[in-house]
């Protein structure tokens, strides 16, 4: 039985095409268009937790991890 998990993807520009990143497991993937870049990341974290042992995947999702607007003066 599978099940899921929620995760992040941040994904931005990079010359002619998208990188998607999750920094939960520091996982990146990328595509020709941010869509497909999303999905290649899905696959390689699929494909991750396929290899992974279970005390890798829990070390790696242990870390504090906070996202955040932040304002900066420029």
């Amino acid at each position: 039985m599978s099940r899921q998990i929620d995760l992040t993807a941040v994904v931005e520009r990079e010359g002619d095409g998208f990188v998607a990143l999750c920094p939960e497991l520091d996982i990146a993937s990328q595509g020709d268009t941010a869509t497909e870049a999303k999905q290649n990341l899905i696959e390689a974290l699929e494909l991750y937790f396929e290899c992974a042992s279970d005390s890798e995947i829990q070390t790696r999702l242990a870390n504090e991890l906070e996202i955040a607007k932040i304002t900066v003066n420029i």
